[in-house]
């Protein structure tokens, strides 16, 4: 167990951290999948910005690499223009 207060305190924000990181990854996750099983293309190209702003703040954030988000907007994009 830390000893300093200072360290006590870090192990507090980095498990505060910890749990907003998570949400948010999971929500991006959610929004991934649910555009993924979208079949309207309308619908599906309406959602697409949205999607990639969550990724683009994710990065930004540094809770996920920026290839990834790249990665996935790219093959959003590609599954989107297939329909």
């Amino acid at each position: 167990m830390a000893n300093h207060k200072s360290s006590i305190k870090r192990v507090r924000q980095a498990e505060a951290k910890r749990l907003q990181n998570r949400y948010y990854a999971k929500t991006a996750r959610n929004a991934v999948r649910d555009l993924r099983a979208t079949k309207d293309k309308e619908e599906a190209i309406k959602r697409l910005p949205e999607v990639s702003s969550m990724l683009d703040k994710l990065v930004k954030t540094n809770v996920i690499h920026k290839n990834k988000a790249s990665n996935l907007k790219s093959k959003l994009s590609i599954m989107i223009n297939k329909m």
